[in-house]
């Protein structure tokens, strides 16, 4: 296990990261705009599920490949890019709105949902060379397994993450339902979810490596 002056550290490096407003937040705020708090929460348990992943690549020399093969960065980027247009057209191209109370069957499947937070994590590179980053300075092999330390420090920052972004979560909920009950405003929650999908895909096929 880290020592607690290792933990201390990384707990700080995890606030200050998980504060800072990113495509991961901003994924999250649109999604509880749209379609509600158990949405929103629904894509941050996603996509902290793929941090894991994405964790124990990166402990294990798996994100490296990045820097082996530049091409296999940018394959990944584009694979990336073309799910998450794919999600901007079918949410824009919907007949009724996402948000919809009285109308569950209008409402994106949990399930699906929880899956695209967990993709969307998955397929951006740029997360693995955070990951290769940041977690190889806090790893001690003296300190004991390096899967359990992995586990431990994963879990720090998912946390971290979760009160941030459940703040997020809880106030754009709440928008949401506010914009749901003015029947000439209910499908702008779709319109901006469509487009949060759109300029994030953009900005990874357009991203580099720094």
């Amino acid at each position: 296990m880290p020592d607690l002056a290792t933990l201390a550290l990384f707990t700080a490096a995890c606030a200050v990261l998980t504060a800072t407003p990113g495509p991961d937040m901003l994924l999250i705020a649109s999604r509880s705009l749209s379609q509600g708090r158990a949405a929103g929460f629904l894509t941050y348990l996603g996509i902290a599920a793929g941090s894991y992943l994405q964790a124990f690549a990166a402990a294990f020399g798996l994100s490296q490949l990045f820097l082996l093969v530049p091409a296999a960065y940018d394959i990944l980027r584009f694979a990336g890019a073309a799910y998450l247009a794919w999600l901007a057209w079918t949410t824009l191209r919907a007949q009724t709105p996402l948000f919809a109370p009285d109308a569950s069957h209008a409402a994106v499947p949990m399930r699906r949902i929880f899956l695209q937070g967990l993709l969307t994590n998955l397929l951006n590179p740029k997360m693995a060379l955070f990951m290769l980053a940041l977690l190889p300075q806090f790893l001690r092999p003296e300190a004991g397994s390096i899967a359990l330390q992995v586990m431990v420090l994963a879990t720090i920052l998912n946390l971290m993450g979760l009160v941030t972004n459940g703040l997020v979560i809880l106030t754009a909920s709440r928008l949401g339902h506010a914009l749901a009950a003015r029947p000439h405003l209910a499908r702008l929650p779709q319109k901006l979810m469509g487009a949060v999908f759109g300029a994030l895909a953009v900005r990874l096929a357009v991203a580099s490596r720094e």
